[in-house]
């Protein structure tokens, strides 16, 4: 893997941590490396557990090392939440080459610029994406690079997030004897892989369905325009079932992977299974008709609430539709269901890689996308080996005296 760059994305959910390791070669990715762990210590997408989430997250990485047998030490770790917030910014700058050409360094500087805002004490940037460049007044400029011009301007997004929740996170990577390398909006991340640029362009919303949470992402005019995250996911699913069948949620988390079914229509009869009762030694035989009448009123509220969430950001309404991602639209039937209550065209998004064709694995593969992008030809510091810190020079009691009379020198 000598001269490929390696870049480890971490996706700390409620029901799984992921740690996915891609190998970048002249541009194309390969997904060489998966580990994946249950998670502990999250709450509906929150730290609520320093400690277990870290064991978490040294399970992942664990296994994910042993597959490809490397060291891991940089990660490119995944934010989401309901602290999250765009801001709109503008930056504008001179161009600094004397041929008045564009380079990497313009773009850099009018990025930072566009950084400039005023900012709440408890709020802080986590990343700036560009909607668009203007070069000398000229817009909608997506790559200026190579242009000439002498003035360079930015529209960009400031993405900010509440400075608790980011340093939470970074704590728990840290503690996992890992270094975030960077933060990426997973919404982003997971937007960027799976809407093509016309979805992208007239307006289409993302709904990454969790275990514990959801988050609805608004792309329109070629980016983010708009995010929310919701309190509710799988584990609701989850508990319904624990309620209606009497069984533990650890029993009912298994029968939904195993035998859930989102739609009664499409229930097996035939299809049964047992499950043990609480407060009692007895097993009871349900069938999948059974699972599917508990878990159906459930995932239609699920869509009847991102459906009021679109419309209260004000995008009810796209051209594009919906598009679905995350762990659990895996479930048969959920597609009907989806397309029912949001009243719109809905189609399910899967990552296409080798050893990662599921939705729930979208977010992870969408970051490695989106730090390949952004790091262009420069090599990440995944694989890197430290260099060696010259040695200090012993200073000797001449020495110094020599080198404190020099300051009045």
């Amino acid at each position: 893997m000598s001269g490929n760059d390696i870049i480890v994305s971490l996706d700390i959910g409620t029901s799984k941590v992921r740690a996915i390791i891609g190998e970048v070669t002249n541009g194309a990715i390969n997904i060489i490396g998966v580990g994946a762990a249950e998670s502990e210590g999250i709450r509906k997408g929150s730290i609520v557990d320093i400690d277990q989430t870290v064991q978490s997250i040294r399970n992942a990485v664990e296994h994910a090392e042993r597959m490809v047998g490397i060291e891991i030490h940089d990660v490119y770790v995944g934010i989401t939440g309901n602290h999250i917030a765009l801001q709109p910014s503008h930056g504008v700058v001179a161009v600094s080459n004397e041929d008045r050409e564009i380079g990497e360094e313009d773009i850099e500087r009018v990025l930072q610029a566009s950084r400039v805002i005023a900012l709440p004490p408890e709020r802080e940037i986590i990343g700036v994406v560009s909607k668009q460049y203007l070069v000398d007044g000229l817009e909608g400029i997506q790559d200026p690079r190579g242009m000439i011009g002498v003035r360079l301007e930015v529209e960009a997004t400031i993405i900010t997030g509440a400075k608790t929740a980011i340093h939470n996170l970074r704590r728990v990577v840290e503690k996992a004897g890992l270094n975030t390398a960077d933060m990426v909006l997973m919404s982003l991340a997971s937007g960027n892989l799976t809407l093509s640029k016309d979805e992208k362009t007239i307006g289409t919303i993302l709904v990454d369905i969790g275990a514990g949470s959801t988050t609805i992402a608004v792309f329109e005019n070629g980016t983010i325009a708009a995010t929310s995250t919701l309190p509710i996911g799988g584990d609701l699913i989850t508990s319904d079932i624990s309620y209606g069948l009497h069984t533990q949620m650890e029993h009912a988390e298994k029968v939904k992977l195993k035998f859930g079914c989102a739609q009664v229509a499409v229930a097996a009869e035939d299809q049964v299974f047992k499950v043990p009762r609480i407060g009692s030694n007895t097993e009871k035989e349900f069938s999948q008709v059974d699972l599917a009448n508990i878990v159906e009123p459930r995932v239609q509220e699920i869509f009847q609430l991102i459906r009021g969430e679109a419309y209260r950001l004000g995008y009810g309404d796209v051209p594009g539709g919906y598009v679905l991602t995350g762990g659990t639209v895996t479930m048969p039937g959920m597609l009907p269901i989806a397309q029912a209550e949001l009243a719109a065209s809905v189609r399910i998004a899967t990552p296409d890689f080798i050893g990662v064709r599921d939705p729930s694995y979208t977010s992870g593969v969408g970051i490695i996308q989106h730090v390949t992008k952004s790091i262009r030809h420069r090599v990440p510091t995944t694989m890197k080996i430290p260099a060696k810190k010259p040695a200090k020079e012993k200073t000797g009691w001449f020495d110094k005296v020599k080198n404190w009379l020099s300051e009045f020198i």
